[in-house]
């Protein structure tokens, strides 16, 4: 959940303070890489990702620090490139030195990313649900795997509570966590008797804008007489002419409800709401969610970053 990264960034500076050595005890300050997306297709999910790390790492120096020291963080820019990922970490760890990266979104980033950080001996905490089916002493993976996020959903959606599926469509993001997951749910609604005549499955490259025809062929899957239901891993700012093509086409949750793992307040604003009341989202955390710690984060949210209109997202 968003309020217990102050835990995970407190956690991480400390452990890469040791990681790091005695070249993290001689510097001033203990440096955190941030390798987040703030142009290109993943912006509109990664910039607040950014803005949080930001949040937290004054909030900590406003007690102090840790250890004594300053943190201070190093902000970059890999523009939703994934090979530009992996230089910008060698530069984060090698010329910044940093002692830990907070940062990447797409299973792709963090996969290109990896090899320079088990190379250089260095530490990620990446935030985002991924598919699973890697392990890293590098690495730490925070965020939900698919039996925590995808599959609950999935059995929501199949529940009397959740309209009774027959059918899914398996709508994704042409990359690695979206095909593993797809991938995985393919074969748990197998389990559940739902057979792959009943399974449609789309793929469409970061940043589709163009969404007619799928949306079309969503509608003409689902006319079969079956309940049918959209999964949907759908990534960065794809999701918004996405959502547009379903009002225009005037699909309404009650009809064939979608459920995304890759949406929340962030990716939904600015955009008319109103037709697609109803329509789900699995995440590990809301910021419309109701508990006294998260109206503690928003308002440490609002204050630093200065705007009451700013939403925040999972992860």
């Amino acid at each position: 959940m968003k309020f217990s990264l102050k835990s995970i960034l407190s956690a991480g500076a400390i452990a890469a303070t040791a990681w790091v050595g005695t070249a993290a005890n001689a510097a001033d300050t203990i440096k955190v890489g941030v390798l987040h997306s703030l142009s290109g297709t993943m912006a509109i999910s990664e910039t607040t990702l950014k803005d949080t790390v930001l949040m937290l790492i004054d909030e900590q120096n406003k007690k102090g620090g840790l250890l004594g020291k300053k943190l201070e963080a190093v902000v970059v820019d890999p523009a939703s490139n994934w090979p530009l990922f992996a230089e910008k970490e060698r530069e984060l760890i090698e010329k910044d030195g940093v002692a830990v990266t907070f940062g990447c979104w797409t299973s792709v980033s963090r996969k290109s990313v990896l090899p320079v950080v088990e190379e250089l001996n260095g530490m990620l905490f990446y935030p985002v649900q991924y598919e699973g089916e890697e392990s890293s002493r590098n690495v730490f993976y925070t965020g939900a795997a698919p039996n925590q996020q995808a599959i609950p959903a999935v059995d929501y959606l199949l529940s009397e509570d959740g309209g009774g599926a027959k059918r899914i469509v398996l709508l994704g993001t042409d990359y690695v966590y979206p095909r593993t997951t797809n991938k995985i749910l393919r074969s748990y609604l197998h389990s559940k008797g739902i057979m792959d005549a009943d399974i449609m499955e789309n793929y469409t490259p970061f940043g589709h804008s163009d969404w007619q025809n799928i949306v079309a062929d969503v509608k003409k899957f689902a006319s079969a007489g079956k309940k049918t239901a959209v999964v949907s891993t759908i990534n960065g700012d794809a999701n918004v002419p996405f959502y547009k093509e379903l009002g225009n086409q005037g699909i309404k949750a009650e009809d064939i409800p979608v459920v995304a793992f890759s949406v929340g307040e962030e990716e939904l604003a600015g955009l008319d709401t109103k037709p697609l009341v109803g329509h789900l989202a699995a995440w590990n955390y809301f910021m419309s969610a109701e508990s006294p710690e998260n109206t503690e984060f928003i308002k440490k949210w609002k204050a630093f970053i200065k705007d009451d209109k700013r939403v925040t997202n999972d992860p």
